[in-house]
Formats: structure tokens, sequence, C-alpha cells
């Protein structure tokens, strides 16, 4: 018992199924009840009733599990995580569970021993270790079979131990952290740099700043005016029908707005007496103006159809 660092005054559960002897468990509860005293508490838990347990977390100082002579117990994940938070911080599982060492097998109920530390970790507990390996005793052997149906050459039993973290899960801390300000000031400008880059109006006049004449950058070929044709696009206006590009910039739009305007100018029905422009009392029966306002020679006037049908 001295293995499991139980002194006086700790709280101690000790973990039990269907697999532990009776006597063995009444035994070991009298050994713990002498080690932990009348100012601690030894609790005796069923494995399938844990879950269910009323147990507050970080209850006991210790937990024990499979301990008990003769015991085969395996420890689900669910299982490890409820004795982890029943833990205190600081406090120790130990619990002993066969193990499998064939390589090969691959079965769901018997873990190996590197899965059940990883169990253990994964349950939160640190500093996981393994305490001992032996052989099962052939009641232990018997007992795999009848309580867990499972049959092998080779399974040993494995002691393994793990601690709570000092720190209970979910908790916060405020990080302690030494990060210099920053200043709000802006960075020195180094006065030589300043003065290299500053020009006066002083300096416009100094004889020893050259100063290049803009026009000058510009060559005769510049000055030229381009030809329209030469800034459209290869492909603008090509095909039976000339159209403009979308967004064009080379002038085919413009022209063929002209073009258009043309056309419609070309299209108004000519005056076969001259006197549509003064008016509805100058114009004959037949005018396609009838009822339009008067308007100035050679200004152009839109007919609607109805109007062209009418007439």
């Amino acid at each position: 018992m001295a293995d499991f660092g139980i002194s006086a005054g700790q709280f101690v559960a000790v973990i039990w199924d269907k697999s532990s002897p009776v006597e063995a468990l009444k035994d070991l509860v009298d050994k713990l009840q002498a080690l932990t005293g009348d100012e601690g508490r030894v609790s005796v838990e069923n494995i399938n009733q844990l879950l269910q347990s009323a147990h507050k977390e970080s209850s006991f100082d210790i937990v024990l599990s499979g301990i008990i002579p003769g015991s085969t117990t395996l420890h689900s994940a669910d299982i490890l995580a409820e004795m982890a938070r029943i833990l205190r911080p600081g406090g120790c599982l130990f619990l002993k569970e066969p193990v499998e060492t064939a390589v090969a097998v691959n079965n769901s109920k018997v873990k190996t021993a590197s899965k059940l530390c990883s169990a253990l970790t994964l349950s939160g507990l640190v500093e996981v270790k393994e305490l001992q390996r032996e052989s099962l005793s052939p009641e232990e052997i018997q007992s795999v079979r009848e309580h867990l149906g499972y049959h092998s050459d080779s399974l040993l039993s494995l002691q393994i131990t793990g601690k709570k973290p000092n720190f209970e899960v979910g908790s916060s801390s405020q990080l302690k952290l030494s990060i210099a300000k920053k200043s709000s000031g802006k960075p020195a400008v180094d006065p030589a740099a300043a003065k290299l880059w500053t020009l006066s109006a002083n300096d416009m006049e100094d004889e020893s700043v050259d100063l290049i004449d803009s026009d000058e950058l510009l060559d005769a070929e510049d000055l030229k005016k381009p030809d329209p044709a030469s800034l459209r696009a290869p492909s603008c206006g090509e095909g039976k029908k000339r159209k403009a590009c979308k967004n064009c910039t080379c002038g085919l739009a413009e022209e063929l707005e002209k073009e258009k305007s043309r056309d419609q100018i070309s299209s108004q029905p000519k005056s076969a007496c001259g006197n549509c422009y003064l008016g509805d009392a100058f114009r004959c029966a037949s005018c396609p103006y009838l009822g339009m306002p008067a308007f100035k020679p050679g200004e152009k006037v839109l007919l609607s159809d109805s109007n062209l049908h009418d007439a």
C-alpha cells in the first residue's frame, strides 16, 4: 500500500466491477481506512454506476481502479474522463488492466499498453507512466474469459498511474506579458536628409541648380498629330456591317453616329411647295408637317411613323 502514497486525512475512491472478489475488496478497504484515519475517507463505487454517481469534481486525492487482487477491469474513455474529473488538482490515479501484447491482434475490448497510456493522457492526466507488468494468474485468466468473453494467450496485467494537473479543467489565469509600449511620437528625421530634399525659392535663382525644360524632352515626332486610322484596333469596323467596339476610343463610334445623323437628314421628306416651315396656314392638305409647329428653314424635324403613314 505504500506504493500508492496514501497518508492520513486523504480521500480515496476505490472502483470495482463484477470481476472483483468480494473478500479481496473488503480487505483492501480495511487497509485503506487504517491509512487514511478518522480525518480521511474511503469511498467504494461500482464502475458501472460511476457516471451516475453524485461525486463532485475534485473530491478525491487518490483513485484506485482494478487494483483489487483478481480483478480484470477494463476502462472506457468515459470512465477515465470521470475519474480525472473527481480527482483533485495534483491527485493521482492508479489502475490495473489486462492488456494485449500481440501486435497482430486487433480487438476493441482489450487495449495494448500504448493505447492505454494514450487513453489516460486524452482523459486529461499528465505524467502517465507504467508501474508494473506481470503475467495474469490462472484466476485472472479465467475471469477474462468469463466476464470479458475474451480468449488470448498474450495478455499481461499492466499497472499504470497518471496525475491530474495542478489546475481545474476550464480554469483561466491572466498572463503577465512584458510588452514594451510603442512611442506615439513620430520618428526622428535626420537633419541632413531633410536639408537635402528641401527646395526653396532662393534655390530656383541659384545658377548651380540645373532645371530641365519639359519642352526639350519632346522631339518633332512627338508633336505630330496621329492619324485617326492608326489609332483603331485591328479588328475595329471589320465585317460586312461596320460596328464600333464597346467603349470605342478610336473615333469609329463618333464617325458612325455622324453618318447616322446624315442619313436621317437625307431621309426627311422634301417640301414640294417650299412653304412647309411657315405653318399649317401655308401647308398643303397632304403635307407631312401638317399639325406641327412652324420651324426655321433647314431645321431638322423628326416625323413619327404615324405622320408619314397618314400622309
